[in-house]
């Protein structure tokens, strides 16, 4: 009898084991089985994000050859400008340092490429960054990118807000020479979104964080006062 007991015990614990087993072995191809399903899900979503993702951008006249700004002048020395109609700091520089660039421009001993990234749109409730840089590049068409960007400086909106509006932004373009209707249409259309945001990936890519980043002959100047740029500038033509 004793005996018998054993080997139903026995028996009886292999039955469990046997059991526990193919629970094991179930939760096991379960788990898989929801991994595959949430990779098979992102790769679709990835694969419609990137669908969905512009890959087309239209750049204005005088952009560069990678589309990725605005080259005003042909010196041997390049001088890379990232900045944001929206930021605060940028307009310092222009008006602190704009001046001096002008200049190296000038008298050939430069050439800059402004690039417009649209990095501030949190800041506005209109995504002013984007607008603005748009309507930039449509100020390029018209070929007055230079006085335009100087105009959205000298007229800043403060943070926080709407920014300007289309139609203010039209009349700026308007005021440095531009064609109202022309560039009215170009930035109601929102032609030069794209554009932007191809300029503001591009940048990122490069690693820009922050505006403004000022870069003579693709290194990064610490120093970006008048004496600094010309300093860099100098520097670089040796």
């Amino acid at each position: 009898m004793s005996s018998r007991k054993g080997q139903k015990n026995a028996a009886r614990v292999v039955r469990q084991q046997i059991a526990q087993e193919k629970r094991r072995k179930r939760t096991f191809w379960t788990t898989i089985t929801a991994v595959l399903v949430l990779l098979i899900a992102g790769g679709i979503g990835w694969a419609v994000y990137s669908t969905q993702k512009p890959t087309n951008f239209t750049a204005p006249p005088g952009a560069s050859s990678d589309g990725t700004g605005i080259v005003e002048g042909s010196g041997p020395v390049t001088i890379d400008l990232y900045e944001d109609y929206q930021c605060p700091a940028c307009k310092h520089f222009q008006e602190a340092s704009g001046p001096t660039v002008k200049q190296l421009v000038s008298e050939g001993k430069a050439k800059v490429v402004f690039h417009p990234v649209a990095f501030l749109n949190r800041f506005s409730t209109t995504e002013y960054s984007t607008r603005s840089s748009a309507a930039s590049g449509c100020a390029a068409k018209g070929g007055k990118f230079t006085e335009f960007t100087d105009q959205l400086f000298a007229k800043q909106p403060p943070e926080n807000s709407a920014g300007l509006s289309n139609a203010e932004l039209i009349d700026i373009g308007a005021g440095v020479g531009l064609n109202k209707d022309d560039f009215g249409s170009c930035v109601n259309a929102g032609t030069y979104k794209s554009w932007t945001g191809h300029v503001t990936e591009e940048a990122s890519k490069d690693g820009i964080t922050g505006t403004p980043t000022i870069k003579v002959n693709g290194y990064e100047i610490k120093d970006p006062t008048p004496d600094g740029i010309k300093a860099a500038v100098a520097a670089a033509h040796k």
